[in-house]
C-alpha cells in the first residue's frame, strides 16, 4: 500500500459547551426564570475560565518559542528529531538548560537520545529529513509526526493509526485540531508502516 489520497464526505458534529443549555427548564413558578440564570451563569464563568486557559497556553507557547530561537542552528535541528516524541515539560526543562552539554545530557538521562539510537539506520534517517517511510517501525513514526490522534487494533500486529491534517504538514506541526475534516489514515502490520491515505472531505477547496 502506497500514499494514497482521498476524497470523501466529511461527517458533521455536534459540540456542547459545559454539558449545559440555555433552555428554560422545565421547573414550575418563579425557580424558572432563576434556573435560566443559574445555567446562563455557569455557561459565562465556564467560558472565562476556558479564555484564561487558552491565554495561559499561549503565552507558554510564546515563550517556548522564543527559547528556541535562541538556540544555535545545529542544537534546533537537534531538538527536531526529538520535539514529536517530548512532553510540553520535558520541551521546557530542555530549553532551561544552561549550554548544549547539558541540553546533551538531558537526552541521554530522559531517555530519549536511547530510543532514537534505538532505531533502524533507515528510520533515523526518514527521522532526521521530516518525512514517513514505507516499512519504517511505529516507534519512528512518532519521531516523524508524533503520538496520533486515534488508535485501532494492536501495533505489532494489524493497526489503523488517524492523524488530524495533511501529510505534507504534519512533519513540522504534528496533529493539527483545528482541521477537523482533513486527516491521514495510516496502516501498520507486525509493527511496521504498510502505507497512508490523505483523507479530504468532498468540496474541500472547491
Amino acid at each position: 500500500m502506497r500514499h494514497l489520497i482521498d476524497r470523501g464526505r466529511s461527517s458533521s458534529t455536534v459540540a456542547t459547551i459545559d454539558g449545559h443549555t440555555l433552555s428554560p427548564p422545565l421547573s414550575q413558578g418563579g425557580r424558572r426564570g432563576v434556573d435560566v440564570q443559574e445555567t446562563a451563569l455557569r455557561s459565562v464563568r465556564h467560558f472565562l475560565r476556558s479564555l484564561s486557559l487558552v491565554g495561559t497556553l499561549v503565552a507558554l507557547t510564546s515563550r517556548t518559542y522564543s527559547a528556541l530561537q535562541r538556540l544555535p542552528l545545529e542544537e534546533q535541528t537537534q531538538l527536531a528529531i526529538y520535539r514529536k516524541v517530548m512532553t510540553p515539560a520535558q520541551k521546557r526543562t530542555y530549553l532551561a538548560k544552561e549550554n548544549a552539554a547539558e541540553r546533551t545530557a538531558y537526552l541521554q538521562a530522559s531517555g530519549l537520545a536511547q530510543r532514537f539510537e534505538a532505531l533502524a539506520p533507515s528510520d533515523r534517517d526518514a527521522v532526521r529529513s521530516g518525512f514517513p517511510r514505507v516499512g519504517m517501525s511505529a516507534e519512528a513514526l512518532r519521531f516523524v509526526w508524533g503520538d496520533p490522534y486515534d488508535t485501532a487494533g494492536d501495533a505489532k500486529r494489524y493497526a489503523h493509526w488517524r492523524y488530524l491534517g495533511s501529510s505534507l504538514d504534519l512533519g513540522a506541526y504534528g496533529n493539527q485540531y483545528r482541521q477537523f475534516g482533513n486527516r491521514v489514515d495510516v496502516y501498520l502490520v507486525d509493527g511496521h508502516v504498510v502505507g497512508w491515505v490523505d483523507y479530504i472531505p468532498s468540496g474541500a477547496g472547491q
